[in-house]
């Protein structure tokens, strides 16, 4: 099993060496690996997926009681029950039930609002977890891609997300979606050898690969580990934090004065002081604060869950509101990932063709079903989509590939005349054209 701690270790390249040697490498063959081998290399590699770390929720509830707002609270729920005392009376023991109720309540509130946004994120992470279709024991079947290991043969078909990092075998070229990975809007042509990302998208072919990375080893999964490491304190903390301790000095001064009145000047009893001074405490700090600032980050949590947007810390959607720069790269990662035509670009040059016509012929050229990102932009363009072929009888369409660079629908019209319309590159789509001038 050297070779394959080598392989865990990353030290060997699989991305840029040979497809032959890649199977040397994985000490594997083109016929996958057996169940016995699979099991033996998820305890080298582990599963396919990312591990969470996992949070007791008996902390996380008791955190919420751990911030300057609660520690006041905390302080002069001390007080009540321990300072109150004397003057022939009981130890105030209705302000310290109070003062815990509320700290109950509002950690109760935070905790169950939070926890919710956290289910909503594992739920659409889950959603996101794909099944693959694996060669095992000689046979294809479907499983689960968290099985997944280095070295097993996998089959990738139009609609399939990439289980894991895999080089494809022999076979045609796919087109492959990476635009959650580099923003990219179009799919991207990846020939045989080529590596696939996990979490990507297949748009159009089928062929088989051979895996090389699974779950934190992965592109994708390197990308998540950093975003997950990161512990710097968040702007929402830190505004929280400031107001916090701005209410302890603003009651530290505020007693320190009152104890100089209440006692040397005023000569007032001690219990008399101490019901002042909790009065103090508890009337100087903002107690429905932290409620009411969870409860309205959770519906904000809430609503972009409907969006599909994973939110796992309700803090993150203060940090984006108020970020005063954002910087994106020039493939324009934030975007709706949609095309569009601006009609107001386009030009036409061969007279009596308005730019309608032109834009119903590039409408015909492309795929009315199993569309691909232009071909769906093409025919959404229409008033209505049917009208892609309306009156018309399709004979023949030419799909686009990466040698033609081009899609052409063969059609006949009402009339019985025979058309062909085509989009593309245009050395590619004007080449047909000339050579049929020159013959």
């Amino acid at each position: 099993m050297g070779g394959l701690e080598e392989i865990r270790n990353e030290a060997v390249d699989l991305e840029n060496i040979p497809i032959e040697e890649v199977f040397e490498q994985l000490k594997c063959t083109r016929q996958g690996l057996t169940s016995d081998e699979g099991a033996q290399r998820v305890e080298i590699f582990g599963l396919n997926k990312l591990e969470e770390k996992k949070e007791s929720k008996v902390l996380k509830f008791l955190g919420f009681m751990w911030n300057p707002l609660s520690w006041v609270m905390e302080m002069a729920a001390i007080m009540a029950i321990a300072l109150a005392n004397g003057g022939g009376k009981p130890p105030d023991w209705q302000d310290f039930v109070g003062i815990i109720v509320l700290l109950v309540i509002n950690s109760t509130i935070s905790f169950i609002e939070e926890n919710n946004a956290g289910n909503a994120a594992a739920a659409l992470m889950a959603n996101l977890a794909p099944k693959t279709k694996v060669l095992r024991d000689g046979r294809w079947g479907e499983q689960e891609a968290s099985i997944l290991v280095p070295g097993d043969i996998v089959s990738i078909k139009l609609g399939d997300i990439v289980p894991a990092d895999a080089r494809l075998l022999e076979g045609d070229p796919l087109k492959i979606d990476q635009s959650g990975l580099t923003g990219e809007s179009l799919p991207v042509t990846k020939n045989p050898g080529d590596e696939v990302f996990s979490g990507s998208t297949c748009k159009q072919g089928e062929i088989e690969a051979v895996v090389i990375a699974t779950g934190v080893h992965t592109f994708f999964g390197k990308a998540a580990h950093l975003v997950d490491s990161t512990n710097q304190v968040g702007h929402f903390q830190q505004v929280l934090t400031a107001i916090g301790n701005f209410c302890i000095v603003s009651i530290a001064v505020g007693i320190v004065i009152e104890i100089i009145v209440m006692f040397p000047i005023q000569r007032r009893k001690y219990r008399a002081g101490i019901e002042n001074l909790l009065v103090l405490l508890i009337g100087g700090i903002p107690i429905a604060m932290p409620t009411v600032l969870s409860v309205t980050m959770a519906i904000g949590s809430h609503k972009l869950s409907q969006q599909g947007a994973i939110t796992k810390r309700m803090t993150a959607i203060e940090e984006l509101a108020g970020m005063d720069v954002l910087c994106s790269d020039k493939t324009g990662t934030l975007t709706l990932n949609k095309l569009s035509v601006d009609k107001n670009l386009v030009e036409v040059f061969a007279k009596g063709v308005d730019k309608e016509h032109v834009l119903l012929l590039a409408a015909r050229a492309s795929r009315v079903e199993n569309q691909d990102a232009i071909d769906a932009c093409m025919v959404g363009m229409l008033a209505d989509p049917k009208e892609a072929r309306a009156g018309i009888r399709e004979v023949h369409f030419l799909p686009f590939n990466p040698t033609d660079k081009r899609t052409a629908l063969t059609y006949i019209d009402a009339e019985g005349n025979w058309h062909r319309a085509s989009k593309g590159a245009p050395e590619q789509v004007g080449l047909p054209c000339a050579t049929a001038r020159r013959m």
